[in-house]
C-alpha cells in the first residue's frame, strides 16, 4: 500500500498571561484572590509540606526555632507552614493559560 503523507498539525501553544494588578492589590492587606478559594487547598498544603520537608532533609536551615525533641523534617515543615514563615507563592492556573501568584501569607491555612 502506498503511504499517504499526513499534514503536520502543530499543537496549540499555551500563552501565559499574567493578570494586571494595581498597586493596591499588591499589598497584603488588600490582596484579592481571583482564582480559586481564599484558603490553602489540601493538595497545595501537601505539596508545600512535601517540598519543604525534602529541603530540610537535604540540609536546608529551618526558618523557625526547633525544639530538641523534634527530629522529623515533616513536623518542622508543618510548623513552618502553620506559622506562615515560608517564602513561597502559590501559582493557580486556569485552563486558558492565565495564572495568579498568591503569597502564602495571604491564604487562610486551616
Amino acid at each position: 500500500m502506498p503511504s499517504v503523507p499526513r499534514a503536520r498539525v502543530s499543537q496549540r501553544q499555551k500563552v501565559k498571561r499574567k493578570k494586571q494588578k494595581t498597586a493596591e492589590q499588591e499589598s497584603k492587606d488588600t490582596f484579592q484572590i481571583a482564582i480559586g478559594p481564599p484558603q490553602l487547598t489540601r493538595f497545595e498544603r501537601a505539596r508545600i509540606i512535601g517540598a519543604r520537608s525534602l529541603q530540610l532533609a537535604l540540609g536546608a536551615p529551618p526558618f523557625i526555632r526547633v525544639s530538641s525533641n523534634v527530629h522529623s523534617p515533616i513536623d518542622i515543615a508543618v510548623s513552618e507552614l502553620a506559622q506562615k514563615v515560608l517564602p513561597i507563592n502559590i501559582r493557580r492556573t486556569l485552563p486558558d493559560g492565565q495564572y495568579e501568584d498568591i503569597p502564602l501569607d495571604v491564604l487562610i491555612i486551616a
